[in-house]
């Protein structure tokens, strides 16, 4: 199967936002009263949205997370990004040469795709096809914000790909019958503990030069024409 789509997740995977993030989220859980390590962070919230971790954060760490928390974080994360985001090594030069449609379905707000991207200089190259799980009742790892990206796309689920870099997001794929690769460039993958996860979840294959990511699809389509 040469795939009709190709579906990125954002945080991770176009731009290396990830350990930000979490820094981000572990100050919020500080002002909140909250301890929780990197690695529960990483385990716990990596790839899941806003509205899940809050979830997370009341209902395993009793931690009441007040929406002044949630507005001084992604103060906090703003700055973070205008100052020190950067884009994933290679991304600009691999997505000319794709040769497919592809968009962006990520567990971030809309206005924080468009930010990240927009100041890592990716915005015009993936606009307008945008898509968060504030689109959808459930996020990742529901399947709902794959099949939503696929159907606004017009493109069949079983005839999609995604590119991610979460246990969550792999999941969300698997559940909405879309092959999946799983993507290990970020400055965060080097976690021991994620990398087992990431692992563990199964994914299609498991990759860390987004440049490499046209000749990975071509051989996928060139293995399922030999079975």
């Amino acid at each position: 199967m040469t795939p009709e789509l190709v579906i990125f997740d954002c945080d991770g995977v176009l731009v290396d936002s990830e350990a930000l993030s979490v820094s981000a989220l572990l100050g919020m859980v500080k002002l909140a009263g909250g301890s929780v390590s990197e690695d529960a962070a990483y385990e716990h919230f990596l790839g899941k949205s806003m509205k899940s971790v809050r979830e997370i954060l009341g209902r395993d760490f009793g931690l009441d997370i007040t929406d002044l928390h949630l507005t001084e974080m992604r103060v906090e994360l703003m700055r973070k990004f205008r100052e020190e985001l950067k884009p994933i090594a290679g991304v600009r030069k691999m997505l000319p040469k794709l040769g497919l449609p592809y968009c962006v379905a990520s567990s971030g707000t809309l206005d924080r795709i468009r930010y990240a991207l927009d100041v890592t200089g990716l915005l015009g190259l993936m606009e307008p096809h945008l898509f968060s799980a504030t689109m959808v009742a459930k996020g990742k790892p529901a399947p709902d914000l794959f099949l939503h990206a696929a159907a606004s796309m017009r493109a069949h689920p079983r005839k999609c790909l995604v590119i991610e870099d979460s246990p969550a997001g792999i999941a969300a794929a698997r559940a909405a019958g879309m092959r999946v690769l799983a993507f290990t460039g970020g400055s965060h993958a080097g976690n021991p503990a994620l990398k087992a996860r990431l692992a563990s979840s199964e994914p299609d294959f498991i990759f860390a030069d987004m440049l490499q990511l046209p000749d990975l699809i071509a051989g996928l389509g060139a293995r399922d024409r030999a079975s």
